[in-house]
């Protein structure tokens, strides 16, 4: 078998693998769906939410956490129920987290469990793709946005499961992220799709492993960062509501009082956006460096240049919001997610919808 018909054996392989994790990122789909139904069901959930109305009204009046009785050998003790609580940022409230999607059930947790195994199983397959692409190219996997697509996706599921099996309470971001990776890798698969080739020799240079993969895995974070802010605007007006004396929604309450407290969650968002921020700053360097190799010249305001400096500059003005009293909590949220949409646009209006020094390999 002579080199050409191997390549295209591995460039089958690969899209064989793509197809073959999503249909097991649709069963890891339905299992989070599972868990989310059954922890619906679970009166510790409600219990929670009860807890974190009761205790935001107690904070407003002063007054102590309720207390707790249990029976010792010579009699009853009474103590004071040990509070599980996140610490908000100035001026926020101190409330527990939520049980989880799982809502504290055996079922709930099981169908989540399973979630996770298959998510992994999606992942390996999905990475198995990617370094099939990679060896039928023989460069490294992301030359045009559809391998770029099928690349940044592992990142985003490989941060994740990183996260989780480091102990870190991710598990409420399963659920977007699947469904997440499900839409990227359709996108992927139908619109972006390019056969193997070559890059044009300009661009076949080791700058392509340096400054693509820190933007792929810049973009991972920020992304999860994004999904915690959205999550955190949720559960804080959830909380608000709820400290005001008003009552959720039924849907509402079933879904946000099993997530992680807003404080956890903002505090989430920030500490992955700041620590992937110098790296930002590094890729967008990096990427000037390369132009003055392939292009010669360092920065010439290509729309691609342009975007990535955009961002830079929104995420810049997070960190200083975040930062700045008056600035933080919901305020800082909305322009994080404004700095993730102008990455959005980089990543897929820049290259689909605008002509650049970028599209060079087409979509």
């Amino acid at each position: 078998m002579n080199l050409a018909a191997t390549n295209e054996s591995l460039a089958e392989i690969s899209n064989y693998l793509i197809y073959s994790s999503m249909a097991v990122y649709t069963l890891a789909f339905f299992a989070h769906m599972a868990e989310w139904l059954f922890g619906s069901r679970s009166k510790v959930a409600r219990t929670a939410a009860a807890l974190t109305a009761g205790e935001g009204r107690q904070e407003d009046r002063g007054a102590a956490a309720p207390a707790v009785t249990v029976n010792t050998a010579g009699g009853t003790a009474v103590l004071d129920r040990p509070k599980v609580v996140t610490r908000a940022t100035g001026g926020a409230r101190d409330v527990p987290d939520g049980p989880g999607a799982h809502g504290g059930t055996a079922k709930g947790d099981l169908y989540g469990r399973i979630a996770v195994s298959l998510t992994v199983l999606a992942f390996l397959l999905e990475a198995a793709g990617v370094a099939s692409r990679a060896l039928s190219v023989q460069r490294a996997p992301w030359g045009n946005m559809y391998e770029f697509s099928t690349t940044f996706s592992t990142v985003v599921v490989g941060i994740y499961l990183v996260l989780l099996f480091a102990g870190k309470n991710v598990r409420w971001a399963g659920l977007p992220l699947v469904t997440t990776v499900l839409l990227d890798l359709g996108l992927a698969v139908t619109v972006l799709y390019t056969e193997s080739d070559q890059l044009v020799p300009a661009l076949d240079s080791y700058w392509l492993w340096i400054h693509v993969s820190t933007a792929i895995f810049c973009g991972a974070v920020f992304y999860l960062g994004a999904v915690g802010s959205i999550l955190y605007l949720f559960r804080d007006s959830y909380e608000t509501k709820l400290a005001g004396g008003g009552t959720p929604g039924r849907f509402a309450t079933s879904v946000l009082e099993r997530l992680p407290s807003a404080a956890t969650l903002d505090k989430f968002a920030y500490r992955v956006n700041a620590a992937v921020f110098p790296l930002w700053t590094f890729t967008i360097i990096a990427g000037a460096i390369w132009a003055g190799d392939a292009w010669g010249r360092y920065w010439g305001w290509d729309a691609k240049e342009v975007w990535s400096f955009i961002t830079w500059v929104a995420y810049a003005a997070y960190l200083h919001a975040r930062a700045t009293a008056g600035w933080k909590g919901r305020k800082a949220a909305y322009i994080a997610l404004i700095a993730f949409l102008t990455f959005l646009w980089n990543y897929y209006g820049v290259n689909m919808f605008v002509n650049s020094l970028h599209s060079y390999a087409g979509v």
